[in-house]
């Protein structure tokens, strides 16, 4: 018999990327498209639809199933996109429209809750049952498997773990809080945070801003990370306060679920891998040491490829017999 094999679909506001993924979590075919947000949501899904079927070409078996991970909120029900700011989608039925063209079951599912997926059953969290996932991007997101189980929550939007508050009086957050991780260490904030501190400092900011080309309005998190790498001073003070509030998520994170593994991915993360052992021996600090006990502090496994491999494990889950 055929070992089960999916598509996986990673549509981003930028990039769409689906996969034949096989049973082992291996990426077999790719293909990738910019994502055509002018042509709105039926030009998107004619897309999609195009890459499905260019991924079933020339394969004997029928995949099990498409699992597609959506940067924004979906309805668990019936896989409807409720809101998607970077496709500026609003209640479009993108479960129910591919599966009647495809005539393939469908799944639909968060971006970052995808990439979850991919990491515990095929990367870094492969084998445990209790983990957290925070991938540290332009924002922040993340996954909790509790017991052998992806939480999703009353309405399917747990795992916003850059939503926590570490700051009363902190930054206001792209979500209206005030104080959140994502609003000291996201990709946006730490370019906030750079660009403000070598308009007031710039002598201090001199190498930042040489980094830029000499515009501050260049001066992003990419830039810090380089900065970092090249031992800046500002850079390295600026890492401390990224460094801080992820260290002040973790812990809050990790005493109210006591993972045995937190895994960190997403680009700052991959930009200062320095990050990781800074969190691990923050939290050993800071969090309760009953629900450190165990605890593993460790990368991501699939780096870019979490997402599609994620949605197409979910799909095989969903679907295989």
């Amino acid at each position: 018999m055929d070992e089960p094999w999916s598509i996986g679909v990673d549509l981003g506001g930028t990039k769409l990327e689906a996969a034949h993924v096989d049973a082992l979590g291996r990426v077999r075919q790719r293909v990738r498209k910019a994502t055509n947000i002018k042509g709105g949501p039926s030009a998107i899904i004619e897309d999609v639809i195009n890459c499905i079927w260019t991924l079933r070409n020339g394969v004997d078996s029928s995949p099990a199933g498409v699992g597609i991970g959506v940067a924004g909120q979906v309805d668990k029900e019936c896989g409807k996109v409720i809101f998607a700011p970077n496709l500026d989608w609003r209640d479009v039925p993108l479960q129910n429209d591919l599966q009647n063209s495809i005539g393939l079951p469908v799944v639909v599912t968060n971006d970052v809750r995808a990439a979850t997926w991919g990491e515990w059953l095929h990367g870094a969290g492969r084998g445990c049952d209790d983990l957290l996932c925070m991938f540290v991007g332009t924002g922040i997101g993340g996954g909790v498997v509790s017991g052998g189980h992806m939480l999703a929550g009353c309405n399917n939007t747990a795992g916003e773990v850059g939503h926590i508050t570490v700051d009363l009086n902190g930054p206001t957050c792209t979500c209206g809080n005030r104080g959140c991780v994502e609003a000291f260490a996201g990709g946006w904030a730490i370019t906030r945070l750079a660009r403000e501190s070598v308009a007031a400092d710039p002598e201090g900011g001199r190498l930042l801003l040489e980094m830029a080309g000499g515009r501050i309005d260049e001066i992003n998190a990419a830039t810090v990370a380089r900065g970092v790498r090249g031992g800046d001073p500002m850079a390295r003070e600026l890492l401390d306060s990224v460094a801080g509030a992820l260290i002040a998520g973790a812990s809050n994170l990790i005493n109210a679920f006591n993972p045995c593994r937190l895994i960190m991915g997403g680009g700052v993360i991959d930009g200062i891998p320095e990050l990781i052992k800074r969190i691990d021996k923050g939290v050993r600090k800071q969090a309760l040491a009953a629900a450190c006990s165990s605890l593993i502090v460790m990368p991501a496994g699939l780096r870019t490829d979490a997402g599609v491999i994620g949605a197409a494990a979910l799909a095989v889950r969903s679907f295989a017999k």
